[in-house]
């Protein structure tokens, strides 16, 4: 019985090594969603924040008076993902209290800085291309303000 038990022993180590050896040729993918891609039109957005392409390329479309333009949703202390408070009117992160007012503006917590807008451009056909690959960033202590920048809004 004991010797049964010993070879069932083995056969399994075998049987557990020969299995990861043969997921050794199966390697996993990560699959990164798109840095350029279309949200649509101007006039599809009303004055606020559009929190429906956040799921999907963690991003906001912001529209104020005059501007429209696109928040990358990265905290900018740790990385973490903030949620936007629509009764709060305010963007906070829920790793460690950073909060944001509408525009991405840093007002409370350890944030550093306001988040980083992507770069929005108008297509031929009249739709809005974002790519964030390309971010704007607003850093006051190095002396960096590209907000108003080409590129980081559009004037509606």
């Amino acid at each position: 019985m004991r010797r049964r038990i010993i070879w069932a022993c083995i056969w399994g180590y075998l049987g557990v090594n020969f299995l990861m050896f043969l997921r050794f040729f199966f390697p996993r993918a990560l699959f990164e969603p798109k840095t350029i891609f279309s949200v649509g039109f101007p006039a599809d957005f009303a004055p606020g924040v559009e929190t429906k392409f956040q799921k999907d390329f963690r991003v906001w479309v912001v529209r104020v008076p005059g501007r429209l333009f696109v928040i990358y949703a990265r905290c900018t202390h740790l990385g973490c993902t903030p949620d936007w408070k629509q009764a709060e009117d305010k963007f906070k992160c829920p790793c460690h209290g950073s909060g944001y007012d509408s525009e991405g503006i840093n007002y409370e917590g350890p944030a550093p800085r306001p988040m980083d807008r992507a770069l929005v451009v108008i297509d031929p056909t009249g739709q809005i291309v974002v790519d964030t690959n390309r971010l704007f960033v607003r850093d006051l202590k190095a002396g960096r303000d590209e907000f108003d920048n080409d590129g980081a809004f559009l004037p509606v």
